[in-house]
């Protein structure tokens, strides 16, 4: 049951993430630059702070993984600035494609052999986001679908190496700290962007601290316990989540073509995560 509740946790998240940056860089109140650089460093800075408290700061870089590092950051830059392309519906159906195509591979990889109905899972779960945002999805602009099929990647090699980690606040507060100045960098040799207001930063914090700092540090206390497979196929809810959400409590319109989406892609799940 605590599996359960972290990884529910961990997911709501997610979804959290993808309202906070969407919302954020749609309404230019900050550029995707200067969103990563924030939200890696008030991430780094939120879970220092937490390891300060438990009296495990002083170890946080004894065992960094760089590999980890550099996906982690190829992941938030990539996916900041694909939406500078791409709607939410084309850069949803890129994104959770190429993390499922990267889990899948990592897993055949690495000797796990997946039943046939978490193939049938991952189908289903796939088909129910074809038909959530098919529809609205338009011709992606090449240079966006690059960009966000790079982060799907990165995501994917992230969520990969969380299952050997035995110290997920100090290993995800060492990722990001080491993110941290690159991403700095990548700020200060970016070309214009638009002016960062008070609502992009608080929008960057928010997503950086909370959504990004925190979820991420109890999605790798909870991998461990999942076959990657398994893993690749719960991030399918994560759109159904952040709509659901959107509905409940911005007001947007409930349609039945989201009713029945949702529940393919959930059914998709559940039939991946059958023993």
């Amino acid at each position: 049951m605590r599996i359960v509740i972290l990884t529910l946790v961990a997911l709501v998240a997610f979804a959290a993430n993808s309202v906070l940056v969407r919302g954020a860089l749609a309404q230019e109140q900050i550029g995707p630059a200067a969103f990563g650089a924030v939200r890696l460093l008030s991430g780094a800075a939120m879970l220092a702070v937490i390891l300060a408290v438990r009296g495990g700061l002083t170890s946080i870089l004894s065992r960094p993984s760089f590999v980890s590092v550099a996906a982690l950051l190829v992941y938030v830059t990539g996916f900041s600035y694909a939406y500078l392309w791409l709607d939410a519906g084309t850069g949803a159906l890129i994104l959770f494609g190429g993390v499922q195509i990267t889990m899948f591979a990592g897993a055949l990889i690495g000797g796990e052999r997946p039943s046939t109905g978490r193939w049938l899972g991952a189908a289903l779960g796939m088909l129910g986001l074809a038909i959530l945002f098919g529809p609205s999805a338009t011709v992606p602009d090449l240079s966006g679908a690059a960009l966000m099929g790079v982060a799907a990647l990165g995501w994917g090699i992230y969520s990969l190496r969380g299952r050997y980690i035995d110290a997920p606040i100090r290993a995800t507060a060492a990722n990001f700290l080491l993110a941290t100045p690159l991403a700095l960098l990548l700020w200060w040799a970016a070309p214009s962007e638009p002016k960062m207001t008070l609502r992009g930063a608080a929008l960057a914090i928010a997503s950086g601290a909370l959504a990004s700092g925190i979820g991420y540090a109890i999605w790798y206390s909870v991998l461990p316990a999942l076959k990657p497979t398994q893993a690749a196929i719960l991030q399918l809810s994560v759109p159904v989540i952040a709509l659901a959400g959107g509905i409940a409590f911005l007001g947007e319109s409930f349609t039945w073509v989201f009713a029945a989406a949702a529940t393919i892609i959930m059914a998709g799940v559940l039939l991946g995560l059958r023993r």
